[in-house]
């Protein structure tokens, strides 16, 4: 196990963290975050806000479903305090004849090799910023599971295809390369 829960989430300077009606507030300068704590397994663990930090707690030790709650609620905080602070980053590029992407007001365009563009709806709370060419671009936010939920339906438009190499892709995302059939 990783023991991920033994360590208290530390607040860095100008976040605060709020327990109310079985929601964690985490606010901070990049926004607000809510953790909810009524879930079907977060009831086995016990979330409290000690001056600087949130520490998690098992409430039952022994239980191996507990356990494993334990460390998934303190990286959900984890998560939720290094969001309002840092925020979240996903950087990808198409590789493809003709393959690019835009960003038209709140909606990312894909030419993905279809005989129409993809048009997808940005979600509220995450921003698309183009790169230095109009193959690449950056999905940003302060929700690491939201901007990752987005970054996987980008990705999957078009998935990168072994034979030919082309398709959209994360930075630094590596495809095994396939060999075509011969003749």
């Amino acid at each position: 196990m990783s023991r991920a829960g033994k360590h208290p989430v530390k607040l860095k300077d100008g976040v605060s963290a709020v327990i109310a009606d079985g929601v964690l507030t985490v606010k901070g300068p990049k926004g607000e975050i809510k953790v909810s704590l009524d879930t079907k397994h977060a009831g086995l663990v016990d979330v409290a806000v000690e001056a600087d930090q949130v520490v998690v707690t098992p409430k039952d030790a022994e239980d191996k479903t507990s356990r494993a709650m334990w460390g998934t609620m303190a990286r959900n905080v984890r998560a939720a305090v290094e969001g309002i602070t840092d925020g979240f980053k996903k950087e990808m590029y198409m590789k493809g004849v003709g393959y690019k992407a835009s960003v038209n007001g709140n909606k990312l365009v894909l030419v993905a090799g279809y005989s129409h563009d993809v048009v997808m709806d940005i979600p509220e709370g995450l921003t698309v910023k183009m790169g230095e060419t109009p193959t690449e671009f950056t999905i940003s936010g302060i929700d690491k599971c939201l901007v990752g939920q987005f970054a996987d339906k980008v990705h999957k438009v078009r998935k990168a295809d072994p034979y030919k190499g082309k398709g959209i892709f994360y930075k630094g995302e590596r495809i095994r390369r396939k060999e075509g059939k011969k003749k």
